[in-house]
């Protein structure tokens, strides 16, 4: 029965000194390769600022909003032709605008408020006052040719578009996050690359693991200006017990 604890007791230990192992192998690892994954990291963070900074163009929307005064299946036909050519090449030519209605219609969001006769329309440019004038003026312009085309003269202006300061696109800083996560994570996956791949001994226990043998003694790694350091001592040394004697 003690044999059997004993046995436990030490397959516990071993564990035990198995994770001290590696958590410790971990850190050492790490620690040895730390300017390469300082360096990736600095690199990835700032290739990720970089393009960040030359692809970032600020979005503004506005939305007017006007009342239709008809029932859910007209409103949807209704809101159709606010986005069509037929309305759209008028505000092109008010607005002297230089892009075709193809664009300006890529540029607007129709919708309705649910249970209501209100409908939104909403205007997304990089300007944030164009997208204010962009908006009212199709507002206005589809009110004025609505009734040519279905005779429907039930529009009215709800609230005009106001100009919006804030850019909706707001999350700037969100490649450079990413690439310094990203950079982390290379470069410490590239330090245990590079420690697999080194097959020097460096470990007491490497060489008991490899040769099955124990250690017994270690030889420490002295540096060469210590090592003259102690030659010029003992010649000293040496001098002195010969003029001694």
């Amino acid at each position: 029965m003690s044999s059997f604890h004993e046995h436990d007791n030490k397959q516990l230990s071993d564990q035990k000194q198995a994770k001290e192992i590696n958590l410790k192998e971990v850190f050492m690892v790490l620690k040895r390769y730390v300017w390469i994954i300082i360096m990736i990291t600095i690199l990835s963070t700032s290739a990720g600022a970089y393009y960040s900074n030359a692809t970032y163009s600020p979005m503004y929307q506005s939305t007017a909003r006007i009342i239709l005064g008809a029932d859910s299946a007209l409103i949807s036909t209704l809101k159709v032709i606010i986005k069509d050519s037929t309305v759209l090449e008028k505000v092109v030519n008010k607005l002297e605008l230089p892009y075709p209605s193809e664009t300006l219609s890529n540029k607007i969001q129709v919708e309705s408020i649910a249970d209501s006769q209100v409908v939104t329309i909403t205007v997304l440019d990089s300007d944030p006052k164009q997208a204010a004038v962009l908006a009212n003026v199709v507002a206005e312009t589809y009110k004025e040719e609505i009734p040519k085309i279905l005779d429907f003269n039930d529009v009215k202006l709800l609230s005009e578009a106001k100009e919006i300061l804030v850019p909706i696109n707001q999350d700037k800083n969100r490649m450079t996050i990413i690439s310094f996560i990203g950079g982390i994570v290379i470069g410490i996956g590239l330090a245990f690359l590079l420690d697999s791949l080194n097959n020097s001994v460096r470990k007491e226990y490497e060489v008991e693991e490899i040769l099955g043998l124990p250690v017994l003694g270690t030889v420490s790694k002295m540096k060469k200006n210590n090592m003259q350091k102690k030659k010029r001592i003992t010649r000293f040394e040496n001098r002195s017990e010969s003029l001694g004697s």
